[in-house]
């Protein structure tokens, strides 16, 4: 899934709805400008607005993702997935992206999880911590990652894992300069 089709998939799940974006602005608190470049394909967004206006919206966060929709189980073969969609590990608006997510479960209906493989490539500068209602699971597959989790700061490699409450402000990257694959889940109520 390109940014564009994401940004297509975002602008029919808000007029399916007829919702305006300055009513979605204003429901899910994610500011106007970043709404508008997100909808024009011209940002990457980070989890932490996505997960706001899927609860704004009333769905799921993978409901972005998906496609078509499967009644029976949803089957990825060695990790492989054509849903992959970069999203920036920044809260601000921003055109680079960090992390490669290629969706498990897209196309399951009523999931109440969300299960994702995560490439995350090195990150410069500050972390910048968000936090959002629900979950995470994180287990290492490759690489190493440090997750900040308010106050602490915990190293994961590979083989090891993290299981987190993620309305605690928190922020993931590879730790070092070397790239990390994860496996995440997210549950997050709407």
């Amino acid at each position: 899934m390109t940014n564009e089709d994401f940004a297509k998939k975002i602008k029919d799940i808000r007029d399916r709805q007829n919702m305006t974006i300055e009513e979605l602005a204003e429901r899910s608190g994610v500011k106007l400008e970043v709404l508008q470049a997100m909808e024009s394909g011209e940002v990457i967004p980070s989890l932490t607005p996505l997960t706001k206006m899927a609860r704004a919206l009333g769905v799921r966060l993978g409901t972005f993702l998906d496609d078509t929709p499967e009644l029976g189980p949803v089957v990825t073969r060695n990790g492989k997935t054509e849903n992959s969609l970069y999203f920036s590990g920044r809260e601000d608006v921003t055109n680079s992206s960090n992390l490669e997510f290629h969706s498990l479960g897209a196309g399951k209906i009523d999931r109440n999880i969300d299960p994702f493989i995560i490439d995350i490539d090195y990150e410069e500068g500050d972390k910048e911590l968000s936090s959002h209602e629900g979950e995470e699971f994180i287990y290492v597959l490759e690489g190493e990652i440090e997750v900040i989790y308010g106050k602490d700061s915990y190293i994961i490699g590979k083989g090891d894992t993290i299981f987190y409450d993620s309305v605690v402000p928190h922020h993931l990257h590879a730790s070092g300069d070397d790239k990390a694959r994860i496996l995440a889940v997210l549950y997050t109520p709407y």
